[in-house]
């Protein structure tokens, strides 16, 4: 797609329009299991109207999974416990269900299927500066998938089990 303005007389054509699937990365992930194994990929991409999270992963236990920024771009030992807890600049309380706000860092569940493998694009309206303000901070961010469904309201991770896969957040 291409689009023309007209300026002082002078026709001025830009640079064809990329589409949104063709649009670099903000940040990006490469995912790893407790066990050290590369199992999958997360991209933050700018949108229109805010940002989208891509996650593919393969491996999971078939069935939802809680996903989450955690605070600490480290990925460090089986149980990831060196990502610190959920992205939470504004101090809120966990999960989109509690009335008392929710973190930075809390996102929707995402499903595995039968066969381990999670799909997932997330859509938000967040300005993509706020949100990559936050991402590179000074510890950076983490993505963390964890061994249950979140229930979106038990502070401080909404009981979604231990931390079985994790990624840290890098600029492309």
């Amino acid at each position: 797609m291409r689009f023309s303005v007209l300026l002082a007389g002078l026709a001025v054509v830009s640079a064809p329009v990329a589409a949104e699937r063709e649009v670099r990365p903000l940040a990006e992930a490469t995912l790893m299991d407790a066990g050290g194994s590369r199992v999958g990929t997360a991209r933050i991409l700018p949108r229109s109207t805010g940002v989208v999270l891509e996650v593919e992963a393969r491996g999971m236990s078939p069935g939802p999974h809680g996903m989450h920024l955690h605070a600490v771009g480290q990925c460090n030992g089986a149980d990831f416990a060196n990502a610190g807890g959920h992205l939470n600049p504004d101090g809120h309380e966990h999960g989109v269900n509690n009335p008392n706000g929710s973190h930075l860092g809390d996102l929707p569940n995402v499903t595995a299927s039968p066969e381990g493998w999670i799909k997932a694009s997330i859509r938000t309206d967040m300005r993509p500066f706020k949100l990559i303000q936050e991402i590179f901070d000074g510890d950076g961010t983490a993505l963390v998938i964890h061994e249950g469904a979140d229930d979106y309201r038990t502070d401080p991770s909404g009981n979604s089990g231990k931390r079985v896969v994790c990624g840290v957040f890098e600029r492309p």
